[in-house]
């Protein structure tokens, strides 16, 4: 408690119940420690200015404050990347043990398909295996989608869905497009996700990009920071012992260079569709109007021509390693067809799969991109959903394209609803 007294003047005068020895020495405490400072800062202005006469040592100051600085965002940095790299470490633990399970009592070709594999390690590349690869080669509204997604209903199946999407709505028929196209696919096919910077960024700002590969996007989900990383990628990438890919933006003719490229041992299928159903099933995507690729039957239809002329070269030059089917013929007999399928790809016909196509053709479940259909009426909407007039616009530009690839033409308005489009009796040379 503070006393007070008057002063001889009258004043009052505050008096501290304060130790008066303890206040000199607080007082002499922090002088000393002031005049240590000051000396201590004189000194050392002496010592720079003593070893940098030309004026450096405002910036060398400041250069070490900027390096410790830089050394601290290095140090975040790092631990960062430790962080990733366990994520890695335990994202790729986590997948390995689910492709085991996957992949238990798994009947291996041993011989079957031209394929030598008889356990999992031949077929793994983290493993110097070699995987079985597997690409659907078609154009927009075929059919792709939903064969895609029978092949990544197969045991341990990593679906590298649409690569060319950033390329839009546009068909690659040569340079200079395919030069860039090709090397994508194949450092895709390779597992080399290092230089694709336009495709991941594309992917983050698409994410449909990655969610047709349904083994990734889960992972992506337990671990969203790895989802783009190209390290993660590369890896994960590398653990599956089946790699499928469906693209629709390039023509069959250019293959040949991936099909002759030893490392990837690819096994392609061209997978073709009536026109008119094409065309139809395109009127109905909000992407395609205004683009000539999409909308124009002459363009659609030189693309079949093209394309069968380069499958009768490549069904002799690749006798083992290429197909051609129709969407129709798979949609009416979808186990057949998926069967015959499956065994040019070197894949068995495993129960997931039965199970994909028992709860997949039957009935229409979703919107226009949904692969739930009655696989039998599918094919055929377009005889309903076109005019005559636009059924015979397509058919006159399309002549060539329907007789090579074994489509009846309608005679009429009534003939359009009633008649079987295909032939049957058709068989690709």
């Amino acid at each position: 408690m503070f006393h007070s007294k008057l002063s001889s003047k009258g004043q009052k005068r505050w008096r501290f119940p304060l130790d008066i020895d303890c206040l000199r020495v607080n007082v002499v405490g922090v002088g000393t420690l002031i005049v240590v400072c000051f000396v201590t800062t004189l000194i050392c202005q002496q010592l720079i200015t003593a070893s940098d006469p030309v004026g450096f040592s405002q910036i060398s100051v400041g250069r070490s404050i900027q390096s410790l600085l830089q050394f601290d965002d290095r140090e975040k940095q790092q631990n960062i990347s430790q962080d990733i790299k366990a994520q890695i470490k335990n994202a790729l633990k986590i997948q390995r043990r689910l492709i085991k399970g996957e992949m238990d009592g798994y009947l291996y070709p041993r011989g079957r398909y031209n394929m030598s594999a008889s356990k999992l390690s031949d077929l793994v590349p983290e493993l110097g295996g070699t995987p079985v690869r597997s690409i659907i080669l078609t154009t927009w509204r075929s059919g792709s989608t939903f064969l895609g997604d029978i092949l990544d209903s197969h045991p341990g199946n990593y679906y590298h869905y649409e690569p060319l999407l950033q390329y839009e709505i546009v068909q690659i028929r040569g340079p200079p497009l395919w030069h860039e196209a090709r090397s994508l696919v194949r450092s895709l096919t390779m597992c080399n996700y290092t230089t694709l910077t336009d495709y991941l960024q594309y992917g983050m700002e698409h994410n449909y990009l990655f969610t047709h590969n349904s083994r990734l996007w889960e992972m992506c989900g337990q671990f969203p920071d790895l989802c783009f990383e190209p390290e993660f990628l590369n890896s994960f990438c590398r653990l599956f012992p089946f790699q499928s890919m469906k693209i629709v933006r390039v023509r069959l003719k250019l293959f040949q260079d991936l099909l002759n490229d030893p490392r990837l041992n690819l096994r392609v299928l061209l997978l073709i569709r009536d026109p008119r159903g094409i065309l139809q099933s395109r009127k109905h995507r909000v992407w395609c109007p205004g683009n000539p690729d999409c909308t124009e039957p002459s363009r659609l239809c030189a693309d079949m021509v093209s394309d069968y002329s380069a499958a009768i070269k490549f069904s002799k030059k690749y006798k083992n390693r290429f197909k051609v089917m129709r969407y129709e013929d798979i949609s009416l007999d979808p186990y057949s067809s998926v069967s015959e399928l499956f065994s040019f790809f070197g894949l068995d016909l495993h129960p997931n799969v039965i199970d994909f196509l028992d709860t997949h053709t039957k009935v229409n479940i979703g919107g226009v991109s949904s692969t739930y259909r009655d696989s039998k009426a599918a094919p055929f909407h377009w005889r309903n959903d076109l005019s005559f007039e636009e059924v015979a616009q397509i058919q006159s530009s399309c002549k060539s394209a329907l007789k090579l690839w074994g489509y009846r033409t309608a005679g009429n308005a009534t003939h359009q609803k009633n008649f079987i489009p295909i032939s049957k009796e058709f068989t690709f040379a």
